[in-house]
């Protein structure tokens, strides 16, 4: 059995080939409020969270004006950006709301609470928190057991700050 990584291991940041940089930056920056730390003229820019030197690499090197990954082909799902609990998450889906950017979907899976969409190039994006891990649905063996239930976005809506 391989040794597991390192338990403090995580994903720093997500770079995506873009098909328009100031559009994708509109909706990175503009609807999540993602900050750009750093931009590359008019082919690349980096965006962060709480002066972060990048969460998010956005670049049109091989794609400047390109077409989304047709759908039935492999590829990225989406990426997930974790918020710190449910009013933030809430105050997301308000500014998603507002932009008039479409939820394709929305769950509880007993773990976290997760809305999705996709972002101007067709991304997926998920826009997620966690539950405290004492929390999550576990079975009679230990093992976490994810659903997938509805989530009520009102309710949601209701606890924006």
């Amino acid at each position: 059995m391989p040794t597991p990584v390192h338990p403090q291991t995580s994903i720093g940041h997500v770079h995506l080939k873009v098909s328009d940089l100031d559009r994708a930056i509109g909706f990175y920056s503009g609807v999540l409020g993602f900050e750009v730390q750093q931009r590359w003229g008019d082919r690349a820019a980096f965006l962060g969270a709480g002066g972060y030197h990048h969460h998010i690499g956005l670049n049109t090197w091989e794609s400047l004006g390109g077409t989304p990954a047709p759908k039935g082909h492999t590829g990225l799902y989406h990426t997930a950006f974790l918020y710190p609990d449910r009013a933030q998450l809430a105050d997301a889906l308000r500014r998603v709301i507002a932009a008039g950017i479409p939820i394709e979907g929305a769950a509880d899976h007993g773990v976290s609470e997760a809305i999705y969409l996709s972002d101007p190039d067709g991304n997926g994006v998920e826009l997620y928190r966690d539950r405290a891990p004492e929390d999550w649905p576990r079975s009679a063996d230990g093992q976490i057991a994810m659903s997938n239930a509805p989530l009520d976005l009102d309710a949601l809506l209701a606890e924006a700050p």
